[in-house]
């Protein structure tokens, strides 16, 4: 039940109603900030995530500045009066990453292979404590001679002749087949 509840804020507080929508390209919205609304997304609702099989975000990776709004006059001309730092800031104003930096190593690894080796010795600490604080000692029965005495015992009243284990020893010699 909490988890519905939980779930149901959240959709709550992420979901933009259909008005806010219809009015986002002459108003701003209050949860984006200030950061241009540019097109659908890829599920409808104003966010950016950095995607490749979806390049296009919903809103700009950064909001209005009076820089941004300077360059984005600029850009409205001859894309070849820009210089190559103001192209940069433009696109860094509207996306986070570049498609090269996407598949780039995070280094997310290094503390998964830190951290494995912490919980499997976590893991045999607690099997330990739990074998000799827990567990009960093993029965009599599972002691290497006295599994001899029942198997034997097993052979002697010829339990299972047809294909069980008696099928299997050779009672005139007295070894296995």
């Amino acid at each position: 039940m909490a988890n519905l509840l939980l779930r149901r804020a959240l959709l709550d507080a992420v979901r933009v109603p259909v008005c806010a929508r219809a009015s986002s390209s002459v108003g701003e919205l209050a949860k984006i900030g200030n950061r241009e609304w540019v097109g659908y997304g890829f599920n409808g609702q104003p966010n950016y995530v950095d995607r490749p099989d979806f390049p296009m975000p919903a809103i700009r990776f950064r909001g209005e500045t009076p820089d941004v709004k300077v360059l984005r006059e600029k850009e409205k001309g001859d894309w070849r009066k820009l210089t190559l730092e103001e192209k940069k800031a433009l696109y860094r104003a509207s996306f986070c990453q570049t498609f090269a930096e996407f598949p780039a190593p995070t280094g997310e690894w290094k503390g998964v292979v830190g951290w494995s080796p912490v919980f499997a010795s976590l893991a045999v600490w607690i099997y330990m404590g739990m074998k000799l604080f827990v567990y009960s000692p093993l029965p009599e029965s599972l002691n290497e001679e006295n599994q001899k005495a029942q198997l034997r015992r097993m052979l002697d009243l010829k339990m299972n002749p047809v294909d069980g284990l008696a099928s299997k020893w050779d009672y005139e010699n007295n070894r296995w087949k």
